[in-house]
């Protein structure tokens, strides 16, 4: 069976428009690559019950669940707290985050630098000889930074920890047809193929295309079959090209 993953962004900086949400296309595309289905993304504010609760919601509703935001030093950075809360467990100071905290800071060490060495109890430490500052996970949840450069570095530590599916293959087809004309063609299509998702994103002011149609699924053969099948009845003028 297909794992499922979710992801909880965190930030009320985020919620207020102040900076862009930049993590959830990357993971996407990342988990989409191991054969690993993102279903579902929550974006919450900086609350500890609010991020607890949500996060009680998606872990047991999912395979893997991945935080990002909000482990900081700052007074705002409430997300390991709330896993902590969300786990029903005390928060410890982690001797090796503290020695690294310490080690990386030197004298300009603050209380709210060691908050980030404080972790729940039982959480484990991935890291590797490459990128030793580690990622946090706990139980099925991995907890990331929100900075994308960093949240994206980090993912390539989870990677080895989270193996691989048999991956899904997408194909694509571009057009100059409009939704309303191949609604029913699609409908058809994808019912013939029950192990294909037939996706239709309009494309506004393209003078290329005007609907992009996508084929996923895990049989190569079968989403090739299934794009072959829309080919053989979209109008030939009205195709642009196909990605067999």
């Amino acid at each position: 069976m297909t794992r499922t993953a979710a992801a909880l962004v965190i930030g009320n900086e985020l919620l207020t428009g102040k900076i862009q949400e930049a993590n959830v296309a990357f993971l996407a595309k990342e988990l989409f690559a191991l054969g690993i289905s993102l279903r579902r993304v929550v974006m919450c504010s900086d609350e500890a019950d609010v991020i607890a609760e949500d996060l009680n919601q998606l872990r047991a509703r999912h395979d893997i669940v991945f935080t990002s935001g909000g482990v900081g030093p700052t007074h705002d950075d409430l997300t390991i707290p709330a896993i902590a809360q969300a786990f029903a467990r005390p928060l410890v100071r982690d001797p090796v985050l503290e020695r690294m905290i310490r080690e990386h800071f030197g004298a300009r060490t603050t209380e709210g630098h060691l908050r980030m060495a404080e972790l729940p109890e039982g959480a484990e430490l991935v890291a590797n000889d490459r990128i030793t500052w580690p990622v946090l996970r706990v139980d099925n949840v991995f907890v990331m930074p929100g900075v994308p450069e960093i949240f994206r570095l980090k993912f390539e530590l989870v990677r080895a920890h989270l193996g691989r599916d048999v991956p899904f293959v997408s194909r694509a087809i571009y057009t100059r047809c409009d939704e309303g004309e191949i609604a029913e063609l699609l409908e058809r299509v994808e019912r013939a193929f029950p192990g294909v998702a037939i996706g239709s994103y309009p494309r506004i002011g393209d003078p290329e295309y005007t609907v992009k149609l996508t084929f996923d699924g895990r049989d190569d053969a079968q989403v090739r079959e299934a794009l072959e099948a829309c080919l053989r009845e979209l109008p030939p003028e009205k195709v642009v090209r196909a990605e067999r």
